[in-house]
């Protein structure tokens, strides 16, 4: 058996009615890069699915495919049931606005006040908002990811960690079913690692959110996982929880947990 054809079989029951994201021989290249080659895994409902792989297996372009960022070669991505490639532009809408990405950098505005970050989203996706209501959502947000007292600030007043959870309440103040999490600890020292990864856990189980978190880091794949799977050669070559994998007998896949 060669590596790219190890397959740790996870315990999760993958019924029909359970799956929320599904990629069946999805495919995308760059040129003559074939970054993802034959992709292959769903995710269900609640779950959280944490992809690791080396840098440059394609795990930002994966979730980056599911939120329509990028389009795929070929292939099915299946979203809530749905094949997006039957849908028209105005059904694309719909369900993109039940996915949320928290994007590696935050991707905040800098010009805006923390107030302004999340009216932002707001503003464009629901109409008809009283002041008051805004205001209110905005205030559980900030409370939600501990930073109460943030509101009036910029970004740039911010230490990393709080920009990373600034980010993450801009996305929750719309209520996304799916959360997209590229790289989410990156950059942070290992306490305040910890403590978003933490908030993870926490924002899947209140708001039961199904969600892929791509991360390099282990302790945040172990704090966080219910499944995990392993890209390699732009495939997905191995899957399991993390004591299932951890324990290995494949050093390529040990060598994610050393």
């Amino acid at each position: 058996m060669t590596d790219s054809e190890i397959k740790i079989k996870s315990s999760i029951d993958n019924s029909p009615e359970e799956i929320v994201v599904e990629m069946q021989h999805l495919k995308k290249s760059f040129g003559n890069n074939d970054v993802l080659k034959d992709i292959n895994l769903c995710i269900k409902k609640r779950e959280n699915l944490v992809i690791l792989g080396q840098s440059g297996t394609g795990k930002s372009v994966l979730i980056k495919c599911i939120v329509g960022l990028i389009e795929i070669d070929n292939g099915k991505l299946i979203i809530f049931g749905k094949d997006v490639s039957e849908l028209k532009q105005k059904e694309l809408i719909k369900i993109y606005r039940r996915i949320g990405f928290l994007f590696q950098s935050g991707a905040l505005y800098d010009s805006m006040s923390v107030r302004e970050n999340l009216e932002f989203p707001l503003r464009r996706q629901i109409d008809s908002m009283k002041k008051e209501e805004l205001d209110i959502l905005i205030q559980e947000a900030l409370h939600e990811v501990g930073l109460d007292e943030a509101i009036d600030k910029t970004p740039s007043e911010l230490s990393g960690g709080m920009r990373k959870r600034l980010g993450l309440a801009r996305t929750l103040i719309l209520r996304p079913e799916i959360m997209l999490y590229d790289e989410p600890t990156t950059g942070l020292d290992p306490i305040t690692s910890k403590e978003i990864s933490n908030l993870i856990i926490a924002v899947q189980e209140k708001y039961h959110t199904s969600s892929i978190i791509i991360t390099h880091d282990i302790e945040c794949a172990r704090l966080t996982a219910n499944r995990i799977i392993v890209l390699k050669d732009g495939v997905c070559a191995a899957e399991g929880s993390f004591e299932e994998l951890e324990k290995s007998t494949y050093p390529w896949i040990r060598s994610f947990f050393e």
